[in-house]
């Protein structure tokens, strides 16, 4: 291990499986590939049949997913509030079991979407170790679980538990979060009072440590120990069982696994403080989630929230939890605030009595208590402000969609990330011939990665699976996958309804 490696934290995640690469390149960069003008004619239909092909797969599934949003999407819900809950009811000419049976089909298509999608359900490992750094969120933000309903996940999760496993505890049944995909954020600016609130910790911490009262304190605060860090919610030790998915290492020599991405942390507490630092700008730098989807409902309320947003910093992702208290001292802060006041003036008052006090010491005394409670005030300060900043930039900046507009998004990814899929695998196995699947698998990775300088968890069998279903692809005796020919292919797909479309339209023209 080198010496600047020693202090770096990295977050090593597993490779996500979705294709990051936009259709149109994708498309663009294979047919350059092609040599024979022929052949890319041919290729360019055949990318149309299949996208129009899997749209047409999907598209029974997707009208029936926003039919049952209709009877769940919280702007609506919000108008027949007006009526009593049995008005309600009557008029949607539905009985409480029915809602209920409603409610569990629309769930069940919309996991099935979000998964389709390369979302995954956010794990309470991958929760805690997310917030176990520090961005600009300084300070726990709470979720006012009073206001959510469990009533919703827990019927669901109770009669689905074969489809949904390790489900998380950090939410308690009160809203669900997704992810996808991840990237890094950095920022510079000078930092003036995180600076300042270090340099103070240290002198304080140094002067109880001469002192010895840091003892006293330390009596006071272990009970709090475990909430100084920033924190959004309780987490449970079902969570020190699991198999982290992320982690944060110190040694970035350590042996990687191959399916694993790397991604540094670099939060304030680890920039050195030196005159430049601390008079000049620095850059602190987090992981990110690309995509997050959050799920939940309002207590008493019969619409179902489903919000989208993107690239959120793992240490600020409590800005996208649903119902946030507004942000008020902890109660570490109140312990430290009123267990040095007491302390220091307990000092101060021994320090007076003596028959030679010396003035230095008092002046000493006086000037780190006003200090210290003067840093946890203008600290809190500091912080609420960043923090309303941060939620107003959440809300117009990093939120992509909400309600019908999130489920359109997702039908829209689940449809190009099948058709990518699709496309690669099949030019994989025209470049290559006979490959097994395992082989096909990897070729399809590094192509992605020397092509397009991405890495992705290629889904090998998802993809072989859609072109068995369009009856492209052959198996000889051993198992080995060929294509049958772009020319072949396009002819086995046929004509599509949306080409029987554009071709009525062109007759028309003329």
């Amino acid at each position: 291990m080198t010496m600047e490696n020693k202090n770096k934290e990295v977050i090593r995640m597993e490779l996500e499986s979705v294709v990051s690469v936009q259709k149109p390149k994708l498309i663009k960069k294979l047919t350059e590939l092609i040599e024979d003008s022929t052949q890319r004619f041919e290729f360019l239909k055949f990318c149309k049949r299949v996208e129009y092909t899997i749209r047409a797969w999907y598209h029974l599934q997707f009208e029936d997913l926003m039919q049952l949003y209709t009877i769940f999407n919280p702007l609506l819900a919000d108008k027949k509030r007006k009526h009593s809950p049995d008005e309600m009811k009557r008029q949607q000419s539905l009985s409480p079991d029915e809602i209920k049976h409603l409610e569990h089909n629309f769930m069940a298509s919309l996991f099935e979407i979000i998964e389709k999608s390369n979302f995954k359900m956010l794990t309470d490992n991958e929760y805690k170790e997310a917030l176990s750094g520090q961005y600009l969120v300084n300070f726990p933000i709470i979720v006012d679980k009073q206001k959510l309903d469990s009533e919703l996940f827990q019927s669901y999760f109770s009669q689905h538990r074969d489809r949904h496993s390790n489900l998380p505890k950090y939410n308690e049944d009160k809203y669900i979060i997704f992810r996808r995909g991840i990237g890094e954020e950095s920022t510079s600016d000078y930092f003036y009072m995180a600076k300042l609130d270090m340099i103070i910790s240290r002198l304080w911490t140094w002067f109880l440590g001469v002192t010895g009262l840091k003892w006293i304190l330390s009596k006071s605060l272990v009970r709090y120990k475990e909430k100084d860090s920033k924190k959004t919610d309780e987490t449970t030790e079902d969570t020190k069982k699991e198999v982290k998915t992320i982690r944060v290492v110190k040694d970035l020599n350590e042996t990687n696994a191959e399916m694993e991405q790397e991604i540094e942390r670099i939060p304030i507490q680890n920039v050195k403080l030196s005159i430049p630092n601390l008079f000049g700008k620095i850059t602190i730098k987090e992981p990110t989630f690309d995509r997050m989807i959050v799920v939940y409902r309002r207590k008493e309320e019969q619409g179902i929230y489903v919000q989208h947003f993107k690239n959120i910093p793992m240490a600020d992702m409590e800005l996208v939890l649903p119902e946030k208290k507004n942000p008020s001292l902890t109660p570490m802060d109140w312990v430290q605030f009123l267990g040095s006041a007491v302390i220091g003036l307990a000092a101060l008052g021994s320090s007076v009595e003596k028959p030679k006090a010396d003035i230095w010491v008092f002046i000493a005394l006086v000037t780190a208590l006003v200090g210290y409670c003067a840093k946890i005030y203008f600290t809190f300060q500091q912080n609420m402000a960043t923090y309303q900043n941060l939620i107003t930039q959440a809300m117009y900046e990093k939120q992509l969609d909400s309600g019908k507009g999130t489920l359109l998004h997702l039908c829209d990814d689940v449809i190009q990330q099948e058709v990518k899929e699709v496309i690669i695998a099949f030019f994989i196995l025209l470049k290559e011939g006979k490959l097994c699947v395992n082989e096909l698998d990897k070729r399809c990775e590094d192509f992605i990665k020397k092509e397009f300088k991405e890495t992705c968890n290629f889904e090998v069998d998802d993809a072989v699976g859609k072109l068995e279903k369009l009856k492209i692809i052959v198996r000889d005796p051993e198992g080995k996958i060929a294509g049958v020919g772009l020319k072949a292919a396009n002819e086995i797909i046929g004509l599509t309804t949306e080409e029987r479309v554009l071709k009525a339209k062109q007759d028309v023209a003329h």
